[in-house]
C-alpha cells in the first residue's frame, strides 16, 4: 500500500475505550467509485487520482484502511424526538483524522459500512439514495457558506440493501471537524462518570476552542461558545429556508456544523410550519422551531457540564440557565443582521425587524416563494402574483426604499450586498429528486454532476443558473423525505 496522500492520526482513539468500539472490517464484495469531491480531496491533501485507483477505493469503501487509520465506532447517546436512548455509530466507521497540509484536523468517516456493537440489530448499511441525498445537500450547504460536515466520495458496494425494496448499497466517506456531539456527552453523563464528562469536555477543548483553555471556568465558557456558534449556524438555516428534518441531540455537532443530512430539504413557498420529514408528525422539527429546538438541545448540552461547571449544585445550574439563554440574543442579532443584508442594508435601526416581519408576513399569506422573492427585490423584479401588485406591498416597497436611503452606502453598494447574500440557486427538492432518480434507477449521474456545478456557485447569479430557480410543476401530493436507511 503506498498510502499517498493521508496524513492520519487516530487522537479520539487516544481516549478511554468507553467513547468507542474497535471496529472489525465489513468487507463489501465490489466497490466501485461513482462520484469524487476532487476540491474537498486537494484541500486535505489528498490524491484524487490515488482515490481513484483500486488501493484508494478500498479505502473509501472499508475493505483496508490507510496507514495510522485505528477504525472505531463512536458511542454516543441521544434525545430523539425529545425521548432519550442509546446509540452510537450503528452504520458508520471513524477511519482517524487527516491532518492537511495546513495543519487542519478532519475526521474521516465511512457511512454505510457495516455492522458496528451499536448497531441495535440493524444490518450497518446505508442505500445509494440517501448517500447522493447528503451528497448533494452538504456540499451546497458548504458552498451557501454555512458550516457544515462535507461529502468527499459515495461509492456503491455492488451488495444489495433491504428494505421495503431491494435498493444499491452505497458508502459515503464524510469530512468533519470532528462527530462530537451533543449526544457523546449525553452518553458520558448517563453512561459514565463525572470524570468521564471532563476528559470529554477537555479533549473537545483542545479540539475545537483552544483559546479558552486558560480561562478560569473554561467549562462555562466552553458552553457559551458552542451556543454561540449554534446560535449563528440556526440563524444561517432560517436565513437560506433549510430545514434540518430531525434535529435529535445525536444530530448536533459541538463543533457548530451542519451534521447528519437524513429527511432535510429547503423551503419553496415561504410558511413557518413547513415540514417535510415523514415520521415528523407533529411538526417538533418544523421551520419555525428550529432555533427553539436548539436552545432545547443545548439545554441538554449543559445538564451534562453541570458539575464541572461549579462545585454548587445550585450555582451550577444558575450560570448554566443564564449561558443557555443567552441564545436568544446571539440568535435574533445573527439572523436580524443576516435579514439586513438581504434587503441591503447596511446599518441598524429600530424599526428594521418590522420591516422584514412585514415582508416574510406577506410571503406567507400569498404562498410566495422564499428565495426567489428576494433575488426580484435584489433585482428589481416583480413577480405576476397578487403580492407584487398589492397595496400592502407597495406601501413595504416604498418604506424599504426610504429605508435604505437612510444610509451611506448607494444603492450599487446596496445591490451588491443583496447579490452576495441571496443565493441564486438552492438545492430545490424537484431538482434533487431528479438527480437521485438518474442516478440510483438509471446509472446516470450526470444530472447530479450537472445540478452539483451550478450549486458551486450559488452568488454568482449566471443565465444558466436561472432553468435551476424555477418552481416545480404543482402537485396535489405535499413533497416528503424520508430518513436515509
Amino acid at each position: 500500500m503506498t498510502n499517498k496522500g493521508w496524513n492520519l492520526e487516530s487522537s479520539y482513539a487516544d481516549l478511554p475505550e468507553f467513547f468507542y468500539s474497535k471496529i472489525i472490517l465489513n468487507k463489501v464484495y465490489s466497490p466501485k467509485l461513482v462520484i469524487l469531491n476532487n476540491n474537498l480531496a486537494d484541500s486535505l491533501g489528498l490524491d484524487a487520482k490515488e482515490l481513484k485507483s483500486d488501493e484508494g477505493v478500498s479505502y473509501l469503501s472499508g475493505n483496508s484502511v490507510p496507514k495510522g487509520s485505528v477504525p472505531i465506532a463512536q458511542a454516543y447517546a441521544g434525545h430523539q424526538f425529545g425521548y432519550f436512548t442509546m446509540l452510537g455509530d450503528g452504520r458508520a466507521m471513524l477511519l482517524g483524522e487527516q491532518i492537511s497540509s495546513e495543519g487542519k484536523r478532519y475526521d474521516i468517516q465511512l457511512k454505510g459500512s457495516g455492522r458496528t456493537p451499536y448497531s441495535r440489530g440493524g444490518d450497518g448499511k446505508a442505500a445509494l439514495g440517501p448517500m447522493l441525498r447528503e451528497y448533494i445537500i452538504s456540499e451546497a450547504m458548504f458552498n451557501l457558506n454555512i458550516p457544515t460536515t462535507r461529502s468527499l466520495a459515495v461509492v456503491i458496494t455492488g451488495e444489495p440493501v433491504i428494505r421495503e425494496e431491494i435498493l444499491k448499497g452505497a458508502i459515503l466517506t464524510r469530512v468533519a471537524s470532528s462527530h462530537i456531539r451533543v449526544g457523546t456527552f449525553a452518553y458520558a453523563s448517563n453512561f459514565g462518570t463525572v470524570e468521564n464528562v471532563r476528559q470529554l469536555a477537555d479533549y473537545t477543548i483542545n479540539r475545537h476552542y483552544k483559546e479558552i483553555a486558560k480561562e478560569e471556568n473554561r467549562i462555562l465558557s466552553f458552553l457559551r461558545e458552542v451556543i454561540k456558534r449554534q446560535a449563528a449556524l440556526i440563524a444561517k438555516w432560517q436565513l437560506v429556508g433549510f430545514i434540518h428534518g430531525v434535529m435529535n441531540t445525536d444530530n448536533m455537532a459541538i463543533s457548530g456544523e451542519t451534521i447528519d443530512y437524513g429527511p432535510c430539504a429547503f423551503m419553496d413557498a415561504y410558511n413557518p410550519d413547513t415540514v417535510f420529514s415523514s415520521i415528523d408528525t407533529y411538526g417538533r422539527y418544523a421551520y419555525k422551531n428550529q432555533p427553539e429546538i436548539a436552545v432545547w438541545n443545548l439545554s441538554r448540552f449543559a445538564e451534562t457540564l453541570l458539575p464541572l461547571i461549579h462545585e454548587n449544585k445550585d450555582e451550577a445550574i444558575t450560570l448554566a440557565k443564564d449561558a443557555v439563554a443567552e441564545f436568544y440574543e446571539l440568535y435574533d442579532n445573527y439572523w436580524l443582521f443576516g435579514m439586513r443584508s438581504k434587503l441591503g442594508i447596511f446599518n441598524e435601526e429600530t424599526e428594521d425587524e418590522n420591516l422584514v416581519d412585514k415582508l416574510l408576513s406577506m410571503m406567507h399569506i400569498n404562498g410566495e416563494d422564499y428565495t426567489n422573492t428576494f433575488i426580484n427585490l435584489t433585482f428589481s423584479r416583480t413577480g405576476n402574483s397578487a403580492m407584487y401588485g398589492s397595496t400592502e406591498f407597495k406601501d413595504w416597497h416604498k418604506k424599504w426604499q426610504e429605508r435604505l436611503l437612510r444610509q451611506e452606502q448607494s444603492k450599487e453598494e446596496s445591490i451588491k450586498l443583496m447579490r452576495n447574500s441571496n443565493p441564486a440557486v438552492i438545492p430545490r427538492n424537484h431538482r434533487v429528486e431528479e438527480a437521485l432518480s438518474a442516478a440510483d434507477e438509471k446509472g446516470d449521474y450526470s444530472v447530479m454532476e450537472r445540478l452539483l456545478n451550478i450549486l458551486s456557485k450559488p452568488f454568482a447569479h449566471t443565465p444558466e443558473q436561472a432553468e435551476y430557480a424555477q418552481l416545480p410543476p404543482p402537485s396535489s401530493c405535499k413533497y416528503k423525505t424520508y430518513c436515509g436507511t
